[in-house]
Order: C-alpha cells, then sequence, then structure tokens
C-alpha cells in the first residue's frame, strides 16, 4: 500500500487528465453513480466518499445535492490538497487522511461512494471485511455504490476486457507507454475480484436491491442499500 500511495502522491497533479486517457467513459461512469443515488436535491444527507482522489466524485454530489454533508478519505496527502482546491467553494466538506486498512467510521453515513479505489485492498477477505464496515457505517435506507475495475468470470473473457482497455487508450495514449507503464502498474498495483462474486457479497452482507448500474467490460458500477 506504500508503494501505491507513492505513486498517487506523485501523479496527484497530473491526475485529474491521466484519468480520462486511461478509464473508458469516465465521466459517463461517474453520471452512473450520481444517477444511483435517491434522494432529493434540497434533503440534507451525509455521504462519505472513500478514496475520494482528487474529490470529483464529491464535487458532483455536492452540485446536485447543495445541502450534502461530505467526508473525503483518501490515503495520499496530495490528492486531498487537490481536492480541497476542487471543493473550495463548497461548505460542510470534511477531509480524513487514512489507510482503508486504518479507517473506521466517525458516524452514520446515508450514502457511501468510490471510484477506482476499492480495488487496492489485497484479497478479496480484505474487501468483503471492508464491505461489511459500509454495510455497518450507513444508516437504515442508505446506500452503497462503488465504481470500479473488476475483473470477468473466466480467462477468455479477461482477455477480451484488456484488449477492449487498451483499445480505448490507444485513442490517446501510445502503445509503448501502455505496455511499459500503465499494463505492469495494474499487474502490481491493482487487485480487482470478480464482478458476480462481489455482488454475493454485497447480498451475504444484507445489502438489497443490489444492481449493476453500468458497465464497460473491465468497468462497473455496482452496489445496493440497506433497509
Amino acid at each position: 500500500m506504500e508503494s501505491i500511495k507513492k505513486h498517487f502522491d506523485e501523479e496527484a497533479k497530473e491526475y485529474d487528465g491521466i484519468i480520462l486517457k486511461l478509464i473508458p467513459y469516465y465521466n459517463e461512469m461517474l453520471t452512473a453513480l450520481i444517477l444511483s443515488i435517491p434522494f432529493d436535491k434540497e434533503k440534507e444527507i451525509n455521504v462519505i466518499d472513500l478514496g475520494c482522489g482528487t474529490g470529483t466524485i464529491s464535487k458532483l454530489i455536492k452540485e446536485k445535492f447543495v445541502n450534502a454533508k461530505i467526508t473525503c478519505v483518501d490515503f495520499a496527502s496530495k490528492m486531498i490538497d487537490i481536492a480541497k482546491f476542487k471543493l473550495k467553494d463548497y461548505k460542510d466538506i470534511n477531509y480524513i487522511i487514512e489507510d482503508f486498512y486504518k479507517f473506521e467510521f466517525d458516524k452514520k453515513y446515508d450514502i457511501a461512494v468510490s471510484s477506482l479505489a476499492l480495488h487496492h485492498l489485497q484479497t478479496d477477505s480484505d474487501k468483503m471485511d471492508f464491505y461489511k464496515k459500509i454495510y455497518q457505517g450507513l444508516n437504515h435506507g442508505g446506500m452503497f455504490f462503488n465504481a470500479d475495475v473488476i475483473l470477468s468470470q473466466n480467462d477468455y473473457l479477461q482477455k477480451t476486457y484488456l484488449a477492449k482497455w487498451k483499445e480505448y487508450m490507444l485513442k490517446s495514449v501510445i502503445e509503448e507507454e501502455i505496455e511499459k507503464k500503465w499494463f505492469p502498474s495494474y499487474n502490481n498495483e491493482d487487485k480487482p475480484s470478480e464482478i458476480m462474486k462481489q455482488l454475493e457479497w454485497l447480498k451475504e452482507i444484507g445489502f438489497k436491491q443490489i444492481d449493476i448500474i453500468w458497465k464497460y467490460y473491465n468497468f462497473a458500477v455496482y452496489g445496493g442499500y440497506k433497509n
């Protein structure tokens, strides 16, 4: 996790530009996540953004839900610095610099969201434990949705996923950079899990109305609600 933290701190200033080149239809993916939030636009809601990065999702939430109170959590301090600048015109935002492995919820939330962060948890067991922590940190009627990189159910589909991902990146990144930088980074740092397995974990934990609301090969937005 320390090497991952160093990586994100080093690329914090360029992150917003990089992400658009590397993640297929990133803005569409985040729009799908925002559209999953069922609350009235004027309602005062408590939101936690897990792995907030540069604050992109939190900004989208504040633009739509003006009375949202948001807690932004990330382990890279330079990412938090950029999030603070990006969100400087908004009130009711709290920032926490913490590793997921050490993080404990400070209160109950109506909404938990995450984007391209939870796949850094190293094992399936780690992810399931964190999903349990999220469930326990939600109010009844609350929701959790995650926009993240995923694995397929078999090797053939996984190869197809990676081929389609590379095809997208080639629109703005040269092949040598993909093969020598981004794919090695993915192989060394990212630990995604199978999407169907994760949906089963959510069900076992107690989430209801679980759904995949957006998907493009190895990227998806999925989650559910706490009754």
